[in-house]
């Protein structure tokens, strides 16, 4: 049975009648969003620039509050948490920044994956350096250690980034437009290292990482995807699973992946 599906399946995050807004504030750029994401789900949340995905993100990440409505993380709501204990649940979500992945620029890939092992660790370099080491072989980064973060290719520094999320062995991994912008090998090794995320990596004691991804590039996903979302106009609609995406017959989703489907799409 699909973890979505049933109820019995911990949540790790809900949202219930919750509405977004930008970074900076402002009017809401999502209303009213419910959502359950439990454990062992694989997510994908579709919508044009600037439909809220990265809002979306960043509130389920902790990192920003909603507008209004409750949000829970891993069981306990988040309004009502002291702040170390939001940075307790905080460590168990990785989040994947776009365009970049946010690297800090002026340090090594190697250091950008030590410095949150040592920061949350209380520990020094030379102690996490073989787990970085295992990591950055995994991603095939081997090569990029010692390379500024500021200086790496785009393909790169995204690889990087999710590097630095999973150090921390997070339970709920959430990426925000991953592949945007990369060339079609590039996509395939993200699709593809996804799912070996999704079924038990061995660098993660083969425990499942639950995702959600978000994407402008809804048809790109649907075979990689279980459960499916869209925003638009400042909407939130749960799509289901890949069934019931494949036989919604809704206008705007048909239009969506058809302008999707395209000589360029992965």
């Amino acid at each position: 049975m699909n973890a979505a599906a049933d109820n019995k399946t911990p949540a790790l995050l809900e949202l219930e009648g919750v509405s977004l807004a930008a970074p900076g504030g402002g009017a809401p750029l999502v209303e009213n969003i419910r959502w359950r994401v439990a454990r062992g789900d694989y997510w994908v949340v579709s919508g044009l620039s600037g439909a809220g995905k990265s809002s979306l993100l960043a509130t389920a990440a902790g990192l920003q509050r909603p507008v209004c409505g409750e949000q829970r993380l891993f069981g306990r709501e988040v309004a009502h948490l002291s702040e170390a204990e939001l940075i307790q649940d905080r460590r168990r979500v990785g989040l994947v920044f776009g365009h970049g992945g946010r690297l800090f620029s002026r340090h090594t890939v190697a250091e950008n994956l030590s410095l949150p092992l040592c920061y949350h660790n209380n520990c020094a370099p030379e102690e996490v350096a073989e787990t970085v080491a295992r990591w950055l072989e995994s991603l095939g980064l081997t090569a990029w250690a010692n390379q500024p973060g500021g200086r790496l290719n785009r393909a790169m520094a995204q690889r990087a980034a999710l590097a630095r999320a999973l150090v921390l062995q997070p339970e709920l991994l959430l990426l925000d437009n991953p592949v945007g912008g990369l060339e079609p090998r590039q996509a395939h090794w993200w699709m593809d290292f996804l799912d070996r995320l999704a079924a038990g990596h061995e660098l993660l004691d083969r425990r499942p990482v639950t995702l959600v991804v978000a994407t402008e590039d809804l048809h790109a996903w649907v075979s990689r995807g279980r459960q499916f979302a869209h925003l638009h106009d400042g909407r939130w609609e749960t799509l289901g699973g890949r069934e019931a995406l494949e036989k919604n017959s809704a206008p705007w989703l048909r239009e969506f992946l058809t302008e999707e489907m395209s000589p360029k799409t992965i």
